[in-house]
């Protein structure tokens, strides 16, 4: 992948200048070594009426393939033909913003300890990117540019130019020239718009990039007019980072519409004042109380059935006593966010090879659930339509048959303690139905009966004295004596 930085210039304000502020010589070519490749950056031109620079990211497939690897294990659907035939070693792409953070670190932060002066003067300047994945088309590269000072120069690139009738691909040649701004605001943008234009990134968007968008987006983004899906875009999406970073930016917004530090604007509650104690949310409570049966269980080798975006998988991989950790679920989408919230691509061989996810149906028996020491469906047969429950059931306790299943899953009566929810509706919309502590019960002993398990409850939550706890647990044991015993 490839961008150049040309600038213009005189006698007294030579192009070549350029070399300064960029901390790169004109008259070398210098190679820098990155996670996924190496940078080299050089000069095709360098006088003083005009001088370009040029990035050149040389991507090692190899390298991204490797360190993308742990997306892949266990059957993760990241584990993919995409991670071998794909465009990052040729179009602009979050990798090459990284690159221009890494190679132009100084650059970027305006700092430049032979020429002070520098850095903040405004000069003419080009910038092309001759490959740029553009999901929104041209109309959006010039919505996110243009407000920033950029002439805009966008040309579509076409599927094939033998073949016109094929359209145009999702890819742009992008040119942007403006006399306005510095060398720093230049990389600044670039930095962030690059990766939010391909509308994806190459690593695990942490809650620390809320802090990093902020930083590199001060003087621009709280005003821009796209700034709502920038945010969700540099954020992966992630919606919980993109409400944290509006919330910031909407504070720094009115700090200098008032003319004030946004200390003095966020100071609704004394600094001092003690923090009143919030509870504990019912959903980490569940996954506590699952953890501690399991270790009462004495289980080393864990199912989570339909582990959503493995929040639970990622609780038990915290605790070495469970040895082998399975996430299983119906959903692609889910499982893509599940690999991503554990980290795999960066998770070293021996954590990793304790945890595995797969895509699988629970209403279908599957020789890869059998032979484990338990089994956990949480919040899991609220979402299946009633007649399919009988198929769960013998996926679960008549084929795999683990030595402990546990199920939790809403108590319908505890719904008139929550303020917010209307009568009569159940707590998510993608719930079939909501059992009674009297219906849950009679259905996991009928199970247990069928099946060779005892089966004991548990309230998970506080337990009201009159409607019973939020969530409800049923703990299953096998009890065929000769199944125990093998198992």
């Amino acid at each position: 992948m490839f961008l150049t930085i040309t600038t213009t210039g005189t006698p007294e304000r030579p192009a070549t200048d350029l070399g300064y502020l960029l901390h790169k010589h004109p008259d070398k070519a210098q190679a820098f070594s990155t996670s996924y490749g190496t940078a080299h950056v050089l000069y095709p031109e360098a006088e003083a009426q005009r001088c370009t620079a040029a990035l050149l990211l040389e991507v090692d497939a190899v390298a991204l393939v490797r360190r993308g690897k742990g997306k892949g294990r266990g059957g993760a659907p990241d584990a993919a033909l995409a991670q071998y035939v794909n465009d990052r070693p040729y179009a602009a792409s979050s990798l090459l913003a990284v690159a221009l953070s890494s190679v132009f670190s100084s650059a970027m932060k305006g700092v430049c300890n032979a020429r002070p002066e520098l850095p903040g003067q405004a000069r003419p300047l080009r910038v092309e990117v001759p490959a740029l994945p553009a999901r929104g088309g041209p109309d959006l590269v010039r919505k996110l540019f243009e407000p920033l000072g950029w002439t805009v120069a966008v040309e579509p690139v076409a599927l094939d130019t033998e073949f016109p009738e094929w359209g145009d691909s999702r890819y742009v040649s992008l040119v942007l020239e403006s006399d306005v701004l510095t060398l720093a605001e230049a990389l600044r943008h670039l930095y962030v718009l690059l990766p939010v234009l391909d509308d994806a990134k190459h690593y695990w968007v942490a809650p620390d990039e809320v802090d990093k968008l902020l930083r590199v987006g001060e003087g621009w983004l709280p005003c821009h007019p796209e700034q709502r899906l920038i945010t969700s875009r540099y954020l992966s999406r992630r919606w919980s980072l993109t409400r944290q970073a509006t919330e910031r930016l909407e504070l720094v917004r009115l700090a200098e519409a008032d003319d004030s530090e946004v200390e003095e604007i966020d100071n609704a509650v004394e600094a001092e004042t003690e923090a009143e104690e919030k509870p504990t949310p019912l959903a980490v409570q569940r996954r506590e109380a699952i953890v501690t049966a399991l270790r009462q269980s004495k289980a080393a080798r864990v199912l989570d059935l339909g582990c959503g975006q493995g929040q639970l998988v990622q609780t038990l991989l915290k605790d070495p006593a469970f040895t082998e950790i399975v996430g299983v679920d119906v959903s692609m989408r889910a499982l893509i966010i599940a690999s991503r919230r554990l980290k795999l691509d960066r998770m070293g061989e021996r954590q990793a090879s304790r945890v595995q996810l797969f895509q699988g149906s629970l209403a279908y028996t599957d020789v890869r659930l059998k032979g484990y020491d338990a089994a956990v469906l949480s919040e899991v047969i609220e979402h299946l339509d009633l007649p399919r429950l009988p198929a769960l059931e013998y996926a679960v306790f008549g084929s795999a048959r683990p030595r402990t299943v546990l199920v939790t899953t809403p108590n319908v009566e505890y719904n008139v303690r929550w303020e917010s929810l209307p009568a009569g509706h159940v707590r998510h919309g993608d719930h079939r139905f909501e059992w009674t502590r009297a219906q849950f019960r009679a259905w996991a002993e009928a199970v247990a009966e069928r099946h060779g398990y005892g089966v004991a409850f548990e309230p998970v939550g506080p337990d009201d004295p009159e409607v019973g706890p939020p969530t409800q647990m049923a703990v299953f044991t096998l009890t065929t004596p000769k199944e125990a015993k093998a198992a």
